[in-house]
């Protein structure tokens, strides 16, 4: 095929060939230069996502540090019973919603179940071990006790965090508040006239 040549304005030619090699260069060179700059960009990146590899999480439990090595999907309360070894705050379902995992994160009663362990990293946490220390008990648990307010004691221990939990913020509550400030918690027992009547008495003292 015939290469024609072309004549520009100032006078110099340009061969159709020369042309189609030229502008094929130039956009090859430009794909490579773009294709470098988004690899550079890439790595650049903050990573988004967290390794699934243990790594060091301290918990501050009871008043004490506990430095563990576990994986950022293990749960506060997977890490408080089979790290710590303090079993009080159960697991009774998957849905999170029964309050016999109740623990005090910050001086607020929460779902352990609900939290992850990295999450509460630096937070002060107390679970219901954490309300006894040999012979002394805390009055929830003396009142618990009074008012005959267990029965097959699986949910107990959250129900207690919950009532400490609730009168450290509402000393002086009514039955009214009592109620529904403790509505977190289930008992397939029914011992909530027992619960009531040890909240009741420590409220009159004055949260105890």
């Amino acid at each position: 095929m015939q290469d024609r040549q072309q004549t520009g304005g100032g006078g110099s030619t340009v061969s159709r060939r020369a042309f189609l090699q030229g502008s094929g260069a130039a956009v090859a060179a430009t794909a490579v230069a773009t294709g470098a700059t988004e690899v550079v960009a890439e790595a650049n990146k903050p990573a988004r996502l967290k390794s699934a590899k243990a790594q060091k999480v301290v918990l501050t439990v009871n008043g004490k540090e506990h430095t563990l090595m576990i994986e950022p999907r293990v749960t506060l309360l997977e890490a408080l019973r089979n790290d710590l070894n303090l079993t009080g705050a159960k697991e009774v379902s998957n849905v999170s919603n029964d309050g016999a995992d109740t623990v005090i994160i910050d001086g607020k009663a929460v779902y352990a179940s609900t939290r992850l362990a990295i999450e509460v990293e630096g937070k002060n946490i107390t679970t219901v071990e954490g309300l006894s220390e040999g012979k002394n008990v805390d009055e929830v648990i003396t009142a618990f006790v009074k008012h005959d307010a267990t029965q097959c004691g699986y949910c107990t221990p959250g129900f207690v965090v919950a009532v400490r939990a609730f009168l450290d913020k509402n000393p002086g509550a009514n039955l009214e508040q009592i109620h529904k400030g403790l509505g977190g918690n289930l008992c397939r027992c029914g011992t909530y006239a027992g619960v009531t009547a040890a909240a009741v008495e420590l409220c009159k003292k004055g949260g105890a």
